[in-house]
Parts: C-alpha cells; sequence; structure tokens
C-alpha cells in the first residue's frame, strides 16, 4: 500500500506533464535562466573555496580561535564559525552541505549538526541585492533591509537554537594563535594528497553538487507551474483570502503558495500583489527566511547521508521566516527608506557578474570580520591574565 502510495504521485505528475509539454519547456527554461543567472555564480566558486579551505585545516584555525565566541552564544564549536560564514556569503544550500561534511568527519556531534542546520540557511547576498532588490523591486539600496532583516532573524534562530539538545561533552582547547596553527598544521599533515589532487577532487565534487542544486531548482519550478496551470494554486489563494477575512488578497494568497513551493516565483508574485512597499518587503523576506520547498528538498538529499533529522530545520525555517517579517517592519519604522534610481538588471552577464560581486564582497568581509574577532578576544584574553 506504502509502495503504491509513493509510485502514484510521480505517475500523476508524469501525466500531467505529457498533457501540458509546452508549460513543462517554459517552466523548466524559467528554473534554468534562474540557476544560470543566480545560483551559479553565487554557489561555484565558493563550493571550491570550502572544499579546499576544509581540507587545508582552516576551519580548525577558526575553530581555536573561535571558540571563546560560539560556544557562549550558539553552544556550537569554533569551527561552526566557517560554516556561518560560509552560509551568509555564498546562500542556500551550502550550509547544510558543509554542516553534513562536519558531521561525517566527527567534528560535531548530531545535536550540534541539527542546531547548526537550523540557522545556516541564506539566500545569498548577490540574488537577495542582484534578483530581489535590483531585479524584481528596482532600487538596489532596498538590499540593505531586505538582507538586513534576513541576517539578523537568522542569528536570533541561532540564539534560540541554542537551548535545542542536550549538553555536548567537549574537548577543552588552549586558546591562543599558537595552538590555532598548531591544529591547522596537524590537518595538512594528515593530509597527503597534492595540491593538484585537492582541487581536482573539489571542482569535481562542486560540479555534482551544483548540479543536482540546479535539477531541484528546474523540477521544483515546473511543479509550480503545473500547479498554477491546473488553477491548484487559485484555489488555495482564494482560502487563504477567506481564511484571513480578506486581508490578504487572492493574488496574496497566490504569491505564498508559490512561495511555498519555490521561492523566486513567490518572490516575483509578491512584487505584483502587494502595492505599498512595506507589504512587499515584508512579504520578500517572509518568503527567504521560509526557502521553499525546493530548498527543503536539497537539504533532504545531504542530511540522507548522515543522521541528522529535518525536523529541527523545519522550525528554524519557521521561526526564520516570520522573525524576518518582525525584523523587517522595525527596519522600515525606524529608517528612511533608501532611494535609488531605478536599475535594469536585464543583461543576463551583468547578471552574473552582480551576483558574483555581492557574494565575493561579503566572503571578504565575513572573513577578515571573523579573524579580527578573534585578534580582539586573544588581546582580550592575554590582558585579563596579565592583570590577574
Amino acid at each position: 500500500m506504502f509502495t503504491g502510495l509513493r509510485v502514484f504521485p510521480v505517475l500523476i505528475l508524469m501525466v500531467i506533464m505529457f498533457c501540458y509539454p509546452r508549460e513543462v519547456l517554459t517552466s523548466a527554461s524559467t528554473g534554468l535562466s534562474l540557476w544560470v543567472n543566480y545560483v551559479l555564480p553565487a554557489l561555484f566558486p565558493f563550493f571550491i573555496i570550502s572544499d579546499l579551505l576544509m581540507k587545508q585545516g582552516f576551519i580548525h584555525f577558526l575553530g581555536v580561535l573561535l571558540e571563546p565566541l560560539m560556544r557562549p552564544l550558539f553552544r556550537l564549536p569554533g569551527k561552526a564559525s566557517f560554516v556561518l560564514a560560509m552560509t551568509h556569503t555564498a546562500g542556500i544550500p551550502i550550509g547544510a552541505i558543509l554542516t553534513c561534511k562536519m558531521r561525517k568527519e566527527g567534528e560535531i556531534t548530531k545535536a550540534e549538526g541539527e542546531r547548526l542546520l537550523a540557522f545556516t540557511c541564506n539566500p545569498s547576498p548577490g540574488f537577495m541585492f542582484g534578483a530581489v532588490a535590483s531585479g524584481m523591486l528596482g532600487n538596489p539600496a532596498l538590499g540593505i533591509i531586505i538582507a538586513g532583516s534576513v541576517y539578523i532573524a537568522n542569528l536570533f534562530v541561532g540564539l534560540i537554537f541554542r537551548f535545542y539538545g542536550k549538553n555536548s561533552p567537549y574537548r577543552k582547547i588552549n586558546f591562543s594563535w599558537r595552538e590555532a596553527w598548531f591544529e591547522m598544521e596537524s590537518v595538512q599533515k594528515k593530509n597527503k594528497k597534492t595540491l593538484g589532487e585537492m582541487i581536482a577532487e573539489a571542482v569535481r565534487e562542486s560540479i555534482s553538487t551544483i548540479l543536482l542544486v540546479g535539477g531541484f531548482i528546474v523540477l521544483f519550478s515546473v511543479i509550480t507551474h503545473m500547479l498554477n496551470v491546473l488553477q491548484i494554486s487559485t484555489k488555495f489563494a482564494e482560502g487563504i483570502a477567506i481564511i484571513t477575512g480578506g486581508r490578504i488578497s487572492p493574488s496574496g494568497g497566490n504569491a505564498l503558495v508559490q512561495g511555498f513551493m519555490e521561492t523566486t516565483l513567490g518572490c516575483q508574485a509578491t512584487i505584483a500583489a502587494f502595492s505599498s512597499i512595506n507589504s512587499q518587503i515584508g512579504m520578500l523576506v517572509f518568503l527567504l527566511g521560509w526557502g521553499g520547498l525546493s530548498v527543503f528538498a536539497q537539504v533532504a538529499s545531504f542530511t540522507a547521508s548522515t543522521d541528522l533529522r529535518l525536523f529541527p530545520f523545519f522550525l528554524g525555517r519557521v521561526l526564520h521566516s516570520f522573525l524576518a517579517l518582525i525584523t523587517s517592519q522595525i527596519l522600515l519604522h525606524f529608517t528612511a527608506i533608501p532611494t535609488m534610481l531605478p536599475q535594469s538588471l536585464t543583461d543576463r552577464s551583468y547578471l552574473w557578474l552582480y551576483s558574483l560581486r555581492w557574494s565575493t564582497l561579503c566572503f571578504v568581509l565575513m572573513f577578515f570580520f571573523l579573524l579580527l574577532i578573534a585578534f580582539f578576544s586573544v588581546f582580550w584574553l592575554k590582558a585579563k591574565k596579565v592583570k590577574t
């Protein structure tokens, strides 16, 4: 019985795709265009970089220096700071990929992995500034409020999830630059591969991962479009309008339904469904915090090879979406809406470079910020020891 239920939805989707071949082709092209213009430049270079940094022991270097910061704040080892930095740099789903790698290698416990997975799921800065703020809203400066709301809310989710799970035993680390350098050096000595072999392996694994992500985006783009063609999304949207007493219009409900499945399509529908800038930004960050079922499927594909459960991730996404909505309204209330001349991003080559530029900038700033924190932490502890 259960086996038949698992096959039935696939058969239904196959029949629908056979009946609407043109719509399938159009929606698949839309998903492929999204992957090429935004996801590929925002993720692929950083997949390679993150893999090489892990193999070279850089996360162990950061782990020693940032242990006093990550333990009290998030109840996570210092090594988790690398995952936190990369997810704010490259976006979904690199946080899940790195978390699963660390869990497989025994760098984190099960509870720590689920805790980390819950708040390392962000859209890339290139996507928020390029696709959403510049491309959809026509105002790149609004990306500051959108990205700020998403990132601040995500850190709050991390602080809330520090209470998730039991305390895990961990090894006491001597907090010093010498110890950090020793940890990185020991990892490099254990890795017998040459630099060329490591680069080749990182490229192969990154290509496989980025193609998997692209496949999920195309699949859910097709499914979402089929729901529109069959008027299923319309029925759900009308139900949302009735439940909310008309506070959300059917077009707004349709944006919610599309965003529930795939974030980008929901964001596009949001711009057309809501007229005020506060409502638009509120709904946009809500959908960006949720991520969409497409992201859930991607994360599930990576956690399948580990013992990490998906339920904490689901709770994190729900919390993130509502906290991002609240944060955005607070920011809009206390700050002036930034204005900038509308900027057209129709040139695909420019879209690619725009997304890569913002992701690279965040990558540099994030790691500079982490190293700066590490430097002042070491300096502060040394000064404290001298006084005592």
